[in-house]
This record gives C-alpha cells, structure tokens and sequence, in this order.
C-alpha cells in the first residue's frame, strides 16, 4: 500500500532545529582533512616530477609551492596530517569500548583540537626555523 502521508512527514534532524554537537563536527573534519591530505599529496607529487621534467617547469612548481598561498597550503597540510592521526588515535581508543560517554568523548575532541594545533606550530618552528 502507496505511503499516502509521506510529503506530510517532518525532516528529522531537520537543520533549522539541529544543533551540531563537537564530536559530530570533529567526526566530519576528520573526513574533510583525509581528503585535503590527498590533495596536498598530489601537488607534493606533481613538485617532485616537475623536477624531474625540466628545469624551466620546476622553477615553476617551486615558485607556486613556495609562495605565500604554496606556503599556507603546506602548513594547513601539516596541521591536517596531525589532526587526522591524533583523531585515527582516538578511534582506536574508541574501538576498545573506552572514552565513549558524552562528557569524555567531548574533552577527546578538545584535546585533539589543541594537539594538533600545537604539534603543528611546534613542526613549523623546528622544520621551518
């Protein structure tokens, strides 16, 4: 029998009503920053073989690589790679059936936060200084 109700249904969580808890965005940034590290992967990659292409087109690449937005995205790389395997740690803990209560579960969130931004900073000073 057709569903004669279903355009009357609510949404549900509609987003007008939702609000979303930090470990539903820290879940969804763990996603966002496995992509972008594939995509900083590639342009590591496609440095490397312009070197190997010519002279003329790495001077190219490198130029891109290294300029102000070659440099942002670079170290949005290395705070993406430290988030992403801080939050890869925390679901192994999670996997053990431990830190899964609402209260401990949102102090892991904060904790990855402020590790990755600080692992980050600490690998620009020692890699860039």
């Amino acid at each position: 029998m057709p569903d004669v109700n279903r355009g009357n249904r609510p949404l549900s969580p509609h987003m007008s009503i939702y609000r979303p808890q930090l470990t539903s965005i820290t879940s969804i940034l763990t996603r966002i920053t496995g992509t972008a590290l594939l995509a900083g992967a590639l342009l590591t990659v496609w440095w490397f073989l312009s070197a190997a292409t010519s002279p003329e087109y790495f001077a190219f690449a490198d130029g891109l690589i290294t300029s102000f937005l070659g440099d942002l995205i670079m170290a949005l790389s290395v705070w993406a790679l430290w988030y992403h395997a801080l939050a890869g740690l925390r679901h192994l803990v999670w996997d053990s059936g431990r830190g899964l209560e609402i209260e401990t579960a949102e102090k892991m969130g904060w904790v990855i936060i402020a590790l990755s931004i600080g692992f980050t900073l600490i690998t620009l000073l020692v890699v860039g200084g």
